[in-house]
């Protein structure tokens, strides 16, 4: 592929939500100095692109890399004013907006809690409607998975409407505005979304498989993955072929939930339970309970969305947890919800941030010059 030696391509222009700064300012950087030292594929990238030989077998994988002859910069803009009238609601101003024209615009929302939705989706509708080449809605977390089912008459599946409000985002020059979201938790929620945005489902995980490959030697050989129901291993397992698995089962008692190993054995294994979200963690719990139970020599947990309402995390740290509650080595999460930050100053959590990953995504296709 020839170097590409035309005029320099403007920069996209990302801005965020306040909460993402952090986030935001990291995906410029790294799309713009150095897209040539991602790696996210769980193995150690050299110049053919092949693993150790010193790995067991199931971690010696071979990946093919994106070469880059050059790629649109991302300049990271702070320009959006977040302020309140004094009744509360937003007083939103997009400093510059004549500069929008003729770019390429991506938007880092946060959808954690309902008070911060309409404030972003009152940006997401506005910012395209000014002449914008193509649009891009990055949404790490889509707040309301969970919500899909209708199992009892007047139950609203309130995934659904969420899916209609993102569909409302204009159209540009280039046509439908794009929305990114990591690790949905239901994949058909994708068609919950009008033929008037397209939505891009992306995963995480890679960021999992290239930690595993950092752990000790003597983890590495005895590793395992487990995952806490039938649903998660529907949606997972295929990431984590050549490993072995085990599948748990969830059975609920009122508030209680039993977990059991349905297939596989932890015997001797070093386990990591794969999940794409946790929220009070009593089904890790319970699934971590079950691997010990079988022998597992340690148990650690992966998810990508650490919801964790009311601080719920703490039932996991050494201060905090009760004398019956298990113990994970480790705990990864990412930054798809901003306290996740907070979160990983405490033992075993440990942060696995998207920056790579939302780089990668962007970097192999949007921001690419041919």
């Amino acid at each position: 592929m020839a170097n590409y030696s035309g005029p320099e391509k403007l920069p996209a222009f990302l801005f965020c939500h306040p909460s993402m700064e952090d986030l935001a300012e990291a995906i410029a950087k790294r799309c713009t100095n150095s897209p040539g030292t991602i790696d996210v594929r769980g193995t150690e990238k050299t110049l053919t692109g092949s693993s150790s030989g010193s790995d067991p077998p199931f971690m010696q994988r071979s990946h093919s890399y994106s070469r880059l002859t050059s790629h649109q910069p991302v300049r990271f803009l702070k320009t959006i004013k977040w302020e309140k009238f004094k009744d509360g609601w937003p007083n939103l101003f997009i400093q510059d907006v004549d500069q929008v024209a003729g770019r390429d615009l991506i938007f880092l929302g946060n959808f954690q809690s309902p008070e911060i939705i309409f404030e972003q989706l009152s940006i997401l509708y506005s910012i395209p409607r000014y002449l914008a080449r193509s649009f891009k809605f990055i949404l790490p977390y889509f707040p309301t998975g969970t919500m899909e089912r209708i199992d009892t008459e007047g139950q609203v599946a309130t995934a659904k409407t969420l899916a209609m409000l993102l569909s409302a985002i204009p159209s540009t020059a280039r046509g439908p505005s794009q929305i990114v979201i990591f690790d949905i938790h239901e994949l058909q929620e994708r068609f919950y979304f009008s033929d008037q945005v397209i939505p891009r489902l992306e995963t995480a995980l890679p960021l999992l498989l290239r930690e595993m490959k950092r752990l000790p030697e003597e983890v590495k050989f005895s590793l395992a993955v487990a995952f806490p129901d039938e649903g998660a291993f529907k949606r997972f397992n295929k990431t984590f072929q050549g490993f072995p698995t085990i599948t748990c089962t969830k059975v609920r008692d009122k508030d209680r939930r039993i977990v059991n190993v349905k297939e596989g054995d932890p015997e001797g294994k070093h386990v990591i339970i794969v999940d794409d979200l946790v929220q009070t963690g009593g089904t890790l719990k319970e699934c971590c309970r079950a691997l010990q139970l079988r022998g597992a020599a340690s148990v650690s947990a992966y998810v990508t969305h650490a919801v964790f309402p009311l601080e719920s995390w703490k039932s996991f740290t050494k201060a905090y947890k009760s004398d019956t509650d298990p113990e994970f080595k480790y705990f990864w999460i990412t930054d798809s919800i901003p306290h996740a930050h907070d979160i990983c100053t405490h033992s075993p959590f440990q942060l696995l941030s998207l920056c790579d990953m939302i780089s990668e995504t962007l970097l192999g296709y949007d921001l690419l010059q041919l």
